[in-house]
């Protein structure tokens, strides 16, 4: 799923922009609108609208979800979200009018001179938000669904402390080389697809900061029976930590390191 965080000047409502975007990315998919609900204050909460296509909306209001929350769950069966109203969250995000927005994916002056077009096409070119039930979803999705007896999961998260003596982590930032680890998850799953009994491998890794607690990687195997699952799993998730160029930064309340320059 991909997701566009519409951002407006102080005081301002994109609406009229996110109404435009929504009805294009409509036609290529499902979508969600997620809004930050202005009554919360600082906490952390959304109203949720969501497009189910033909016309049809569902709205809910939980002051106790969390965007990360929300958009893990609506990555299940949606193809794209907008949020508004989500300043902090490390999004792709479209700057309206004269918003304050560092490295915007576009920037466009209202809707009038808005071109849906290119913010799809620059949209695409982002990394989508991906979820353990997504990934799970997707493989009950699989063509060979049938002959399957058995979905095995992995998912990483970081890790707050090691031990009670440990300086708290606060979070994990990771950088990779996006065409070379695309390539090198596509020959793990091929290979692990390969064998007997395995039906559909599906591997992600998020990027970018992830706050302590929150989840990083995920492996799911949809297999025949339970032993080639778990075994495509576990050696799914060592090859991926073994081959895939991924760097990760450790940021505890005392220092920020490279982990592969601490462990070289």
């Amino acid at each position: 799923m991909y997701v566009l965080d519409v951002a407006a000047p102080s005081g301002g409502d994109p609406a009229a922009v996110v109404d435009a975007l929504r009805d294009r990315f409509a036609d290529e998919g499902a979508v969600a609108v997620v809004r930050r609900d202005p009554t919360l204050g600082d906490a952390d909460g959304a109203h949720t609208t969501v497009r189910l296509g033909g016309g049809r909306r569902r709205t809910t209001a939980d002051s106790r979800a969390s965007l990360t929350a929300v958009l893990d769950d609506l990555a299940r069966d949606h193809d794209f979200a907008l949020t508004v109203g989500f300043a902090d969250a490390a999004l792709p995000r479209l700057a309206v009018g004269d918003a304050s927005v560092a490295d915007p994916l576009a920037r466009v002056t209202e809707a009038a001179t808005l071109d849906p077009d290119s913010v799809l096409a620059a949209l695409r070119e982002t990394e989508p938000h991906e979820s353990l039930s997504s990934l799970v979803a997707a493989a009950k999705r699989s063509a060979d669904e049938r002959f399957a007896g058995a979905i095995a999961t992995f998912t990483g998260r970081v890790r707050a402390q090691e031990n009670a003596d440990d300086a708290p982590t606060e979070a994990l930032s990771f950088e990779t080389y996006a065409e070379v680890a695309a390539a090198r998850l596509d020959d793990i799953r091929a290979a692990l697809e390969a064998r007997e009994g395995v039906h559909d491998v599906l591997l992600h890794h998020r990027t970018g900061r992830i706050e302590a607690s929150e989840d990083i990687v995920f492996v799911v195997v949809l297999a025949g029976h339970r032993r080639e699952a778990f075994r495509a799993v576990e050696d799914g998730i060592d090859r991926l930590k073994d081959e895939v160029p991924i760097f990760k930064k450790e940021v505890t309340i005392d220092e920020e390191f490279w982990r592969h320059e601490r462990d070289a």
